[in-house]
């Protein structure tokens, strides 16, 4: 790694805060662009559906929601790798070796994991019956899973390239790769789903086989950068792929699989959210998608910033510097919660003019859908806050390699005072969709109330190496 933020002359305090705040903010935007981008990807997919008709794109949004919560749980388990190699980094001694090894175990990881989830993904029809779908969405949501589901070993190999490349310091690369995808997941799509330039019009099928086209590009991206760069192509990542290593392989599993569970229970919960919704009614359940579409674009930044923080907390959790660990997590904190505050404040003080980015809010159509969502947007308002920390400080956490206890934590929070306060609230009182938002806030509070404590007794639990000489 650079020496971003670590001098090699020792600062005064208030130098090296400001120091660190640069080195957090210079990695940490170009993920949040790539996390932005990304989820522009998946729209446009849905944006090529919607035009096939009603029933299509129902099928769509139910397989995405499925697919798209498994793929992000399966993330944290192969993403873990940042963490390996900026400890590696951190204490600079077989850094070559190490970062080699915790790179080439986690692509294994990643090919592994995604072909097990793809095989399940044929089950998607059985899946869609058997949380009460119509059987022609179930049927066609059925078929697209089963070809959408082989874009995720593609997909995940560029989580790990990913993470990779951020972790040495080039997270640019990673923005470069996504902006690329976007432009090839629009043409993909234009050409596999209505048939142009020679090809047969394949309708889902097409967007499906468009996701994994856009992944595999995606792939040859990485591994053209990668190539092309003095300091990535130091490390061999890509020689002697078959050669494993148990004991990396066995850490990354430890590490990741916890992350998995900790992102399947937030996931979890706001997915049972849209359904709690669904019960209640129409208008609601558009309200709060159309809120939680804001809310999801917002916070790809703290998410950057998050995964910012791993590798920041990370590199000095392996230089055995406490100091640094600590500097590292509060600037990351500071600036993840710093940019919620401000979305924070837009939709307090222009709901409308955000709705307006998905529909007309002035039209008598969507007159209830509008008042709902404002209501919501409120709620959101608050719970931004709380989001934007839970997530930069579970990512400052996962740099001291401590997952299991942050797991409990958002496993705890999220699906019993969260789930309690979301049914009773929503269908023992008057508030209805209104309580279903509170009782989102009440389990984010909770959690980053949790995942606050343990960061702050992080000595006390033992999260600290032995201070660096």
């Amino acid at each position: 790694m650079s020496d971003t933020g670590i001098l090699s002359a020792a600062p005064d305090r208030g130098t090296a805060w400001r120091q660190e705040i640069a080195a957090t903010l210079r990695l940490a935007w170009p993920l949040a662009a790539a996390n932005l981008l990304q989820m522009l990807v998946w729209a446009i997919d849905v944006m090529f559906i919607a035009r096939l008709g009603t029933i299509p794109l129902a099928a769509a949004s139910l397989s995405f929601a499925l697919f798209g919560t498994l793929m992000w749980s399966l993330t944290g388990l192969t993403g873990m790798v940042s963490a390996l190699i900026a400890a590696a980094l951190g204490r600079g001694t077989g850094v070559v070796r190490e970062v080699r090894r915790a790179t080439r175990m986690a692509m294994w990881l990643a090919i592994i994991s995604a072909t097990i989830l793809a095989v399940a993904m044929y089950r998607g029809e059985a899946f869609m019956l058997m949380t009460g779908q119509e059987a022609e969405i179930s049927a066609l949501a059925g078929e697209f899973l089963a070809v959408l589901g082989w874009a995720a070993i593609p997909m995940l190999l560029c989580n790990v390239l990913r993470s990779y490349v951020s972790a040495l310091d080039r997270p640019v690369i990673a923005t470069v790769v996504v902006g690329l995808q976007v432009a090839v997941a629009a043409l993909a799509n234009y050409v596999l789903v209505f048939g142009h330039f020679g090809f047969p019009a394949l309708g889902m099928v097409g967007s499906a086989l468009a996701s994994s086209v856009t992944a595999w590009l995606g792939v040859l991206a990485y591994v053209a950068l990668i190539q092309s760069d003095r300091r990535l192509r130091s490390f061999h990542i890509f020689g002697r792929w078959w050669s494993p290593d148990w004991s990396y392989f066995r850490r990354l599993i430890v590490l990741g699989a916890p992350v998995t569970l900790t992102i399947v229970a937030e996931g979890g919960l706001f997915n049972s959210a849209a359904f709690m919704m669904g019960l209640i009614g129409a208008d609601q359940l558009a309200a709060h998608t159309l809120a939680l579409q804001l809310a999801a674009f917002a916070f790809q930044v703290p998410f950057g910033v998050s995964q910012a923080a791993t590798i920041r907390v990370g590199y000095f959790y392996g230089a055995g510097d406490r100091d640094g660990i600590a500097r590292a997590g509060w600037a990351a904190i500071v600036v993840g919660t710093g940019f919620m505050l401000t979305t924070a404040t837009a939709m307090l003080v222009a709901p409308l003019t955000l709705l307006s980015l998905y529909i007309d809010p002035r039209a008598p159509q969507y007159a209830a859908t509008v008042g709902f969502a404002v209501v919501y947007l409120r709620v959101a308002a608050a719970f931004q806050l709380f989001d934007g920390f839970q997530a930069v400080a579970a990512g400052s956490l996962r740099g001291l390699q401590d997952t299991s206890a942050p797991m409990w934590i958002a496993l705890v929070g999220f699906w019993i005072p969260g789930l309690a306060t979301m049914l009773w609230l929503g269908f023992r009182t008057p508030l209805e969709g209104l309580g279903i938002w509170i009782g989102l806030l009440v389990a984010l509070v909770v959690v980053a109330a949790g995942l606050l404590g343990r960061w702050l007794l992080r000595e006390r639990f033992g999260l600290l190496p032995v201070q660096a000489a």
